[in-house]
């Protein structure tokens, strides 16, 4: 089967990015797929995830004015359709013009869209202006308008699917990274969060609830790896609260699995997510997580109080005593962390593989393999 996925960029250390290079990667070695993968603007072969060796890429560039660009990307993805004649096509973009792939392109075999983020990812820093409001709410419109022409909407968790009005919607969760033989001893005076410098992974929250826990437990250090962006003022903000000495704050690493081993708690300050992938990961570690009940993901992924802890969205003084009792007690933090190891395992890259495999069959009435 030939099977076309169409993104913005694959370069990069986001979550999309490390999901696309296991499924694709699986699909391609496991299950022989012909696989291809189209981008825009990427001009670097160099991925920052490993991908099998087996998938093919494919590159539209398209620069210039916003309607240049528009027409140049429907046309570079209309010839290189055409060349490629796939068997299905699946649309990774969580942009508006991704909701009208099928319009540009005839809808030459059935396609399919996924949507890896919440739609609360329009809700933005500061008070929101009229103006903004209505554009958010035509957006909206025009997505709703163009998501129905997708032979199937996959959204990640069971919360997603609230959000979106669509007869063809589809859970399918993402895959774990990986899941180790060894696990964390959970002895290391170690918490851990990942993600990127911004509003949506509200490590300002994290930051503030850290002050609380540094002040009984300064011994204790919290460790943030991702994108660091100075205008999110993080490092300012950890100094103006005293707490500089016990938080760390580093770039993007390949080999992130190693700071699961090494963490004791890991914690998600997300004020929404699209699923919560490094809960999934620090999980596999049998590291237990404390993390906001933010639309949505966790509560998909996290029994409060059996394998993690779930706090109310945006309650900081519950989240740091979360993040105390974890450390006061290391018999629950083990307890926690055994049973969180074995909750992930329905993640593993061959389930959600198949789950994949069985829709593409499905919608190309092959039989499954």
């Amino acid at each position: 089967m030939k099977l076309v996925y169409i993104v913005n960029r694959i370069d990069g250390p986001g979550g999309l990015e490390r999901v696309l290079s296991i499924k694709a990667s699986k699909l391609a070695d496991d299950y022989g797929y012909d696989i291809h993968i189209v981008t825009l603007n990427q001009d670097t072969s160099d991925l920052f995830y490993n991908f099998s060796p087996k998938l093919s890429y494919h590159n539209v560039s398209a620069k210039g004015n916003p309607f240049t660009r528009m027409f140049k990307y429907a046309s570079g993805l209309r010839s290189v359709m055409k060349n490629l004649n796939p068997d299905v096509i699946a649309v990774c973009d969580d942009g508006l013009k991704g909701f009208f792939v099928p319009l540009v392109l005839g809808k030459p075999c059935p396609m399919i869209y996924e949507r890896h983020v919440s739609r609360s990812v329009e809700i933005k820093k500061g008070k929101r202006s009229l103006t903004k409001r209505i554009a958010t709410a035509i957006k909206f419109g025009l997505m709703n308008f163009g998501g129905k022409y997708y032979d199937h909407f996959v959204v990640l968790t069971n919360g997603n699917l609230n959000e979106w009005s669509f007869k063809n919607l589809k859970v399918i969760p993402n895959p774990l990274s990986f899941y180790p033989d060894v696990k964390s001893t959970l002895e290391n005076k170690n918490v851990l969060a990942v993600g990127k410098h911004s509003f949506q992974k509200g490590y300002d929250r994290l930051l503030k609830s850290w002050k609380q826990v540094a002040e009984k437990y300064p011994d204790w250090t919290l460790d943030i790896y991702g994108t660091i962006s100075k205008a999110e003022g993080l490092a300012t903000l950890a100094n103006n609260l005293n707490i500089s000495k016990t938080v760390n704050f580093y770039p993007p690493v390949k080999n992130i699995a190693e700071k699961y081993e090494q963490a004791s708690i890991y914690t998600m300050s997300s004020r929404f997510e699209g699923f919560g992938m490094v809960l999934t990961e620090a999980m596999a570690y049998g590291v237990p997580c404390i993390s906001y009940d933010c639309p949505y993901g966790p509560s998909d992924i996290i029994t409060d109080k059996e394998n993690g802890i779930l706090i109310e969205n945006g309650d900081i003084d519950a989240f740091a005593e979360g993040v105390i009792s974890l450390i006061e007690n290391e018999d629950k933090r083990k307890s926690m962390g055994v049973k969180a190891k074995e909750a992930v395992k329905k993640y593993l890259p061959e389930t959600i593989a198949e789950e994949w495999n069985l829709l593409f069959k499905s919608l190309t009435n092959t039989s499954s393999t």
